[in-house]
């Protein structure tokens, strides 16, 4: 377990120090903007599919290094996959996050994110990108974490 904790640690601090796909995607076919009132995380979510697959992807805004990190790893995880395929990628991130359930290895990179369940105030800081995405995906503009 202390292996994924430093695991998680590293991640987080690159993802967030470097996030990946930080600008603005134009054009786009949806985006959603996501706000965390409880730490003033707040980033918006663009996306240009291509029939049910998520083309591209990015995100940009201000927030945590847990919020910012794990934008930019959802935005890695979630580029290339089909509607389908990412609502599995987002059951299995916030199941990972929010219990206390072992983690399967089949959540591949998710594992690293697993680490946020040790800080409970924090859940919802790593949360915020993928209920951002899910709205988009879904035709609302705003996401909220409460």
């Amino acid at each position: 377990m202390n292996d994924l904790k430093n695991l998680y640690q590293e991640v987080i601090l690159d993802h967030s120090k470097h996030p990946r796909h930080f600008h603005a995607l134009a054009p786009c076919d949806h985006s959603a903007t996501g706000y965390n009132p409880l730490c003033g995380d707040n980033l918006k979510i663009f996306v240009r599919m291509d029939g049910d697959t998520i083309a591209d992807i990015s995100f940009v805004g201000d927030g945590c290094a847990i919020s910012k990190a794990s934008a930019s790893l959802m935005t890695d995880l979630a580029r290339g996959k089909t509607l389908a395929e990412f609502a599995h990628l987002y059951h299995d991130f916030h199941h990972i996050a929010t219990t206390q359930d072992p983690i399967p290895d089949s959540v591949g990179k998710l594992k690293v994110l697993a680490g946020v369940r040790e800080y409970p105030s924090r859940v919802k800081c790593a949360t915020l990108a993928w209920h951002t995405l899910d709205a988009a995906l879904h035709g609302k503009n705003e996401a909220k974490t409460e």
